[in-house]
């Protein structure tokens, strides 16, 4: 009788043994199922922050390109100005210069005509 009772209670552990044993490995499985969900969503955020950056460093580029366009208008245009000021200073002199010659040319004749009288 002895050996039918620890029968019957080694058998009743060994049932309860593999009924945990198997509730265990489903939670295993499930945490597994859970970790993989969220690495692929970790892996779509990933790929979404990347199209974002991409996008950004693209827009910065554009963004640079259209300064450097107009820094390039701008010193053009500063040329522009800067040459035609040049070039007005230069008539400017250029006229002073003529007249200086016509009174310095109006005195000599006046000299001259002093000078014959």
């Amino acid at each position: 009788m002895k050996k039918v009772i620890l029968s019957s209670i080694l058998m009743i552990t060994l049932s309860i043994s593999f009924v945990s044993c198997r509730e265990t490995k489903d939670k295993a499985k499930d945490a597994m199922e859970e970790t993989n969900e969220a690495l692929k969503e970790v892996g779509e955020d990933m790929k979404k922050v990347g199209e974002e950056v991409k996008g950004a460093a693209s827009e910065a580029m554009d963004d640079a390109k259209e300064m450097g366009e107009d820094m390039k208008e701008a010193g053009k245009e500063a040329m522009d100005k800067t040459g035609d000021a040049a070039k007005e200073v230069g008539e400017d002199i250029k006229g002073a210069a003529t007249k200086a010659a016509d009174k310095t040319k109006a005195a000599a004749k006046e000299a001259k005509e002093k000078i014959q009288e």
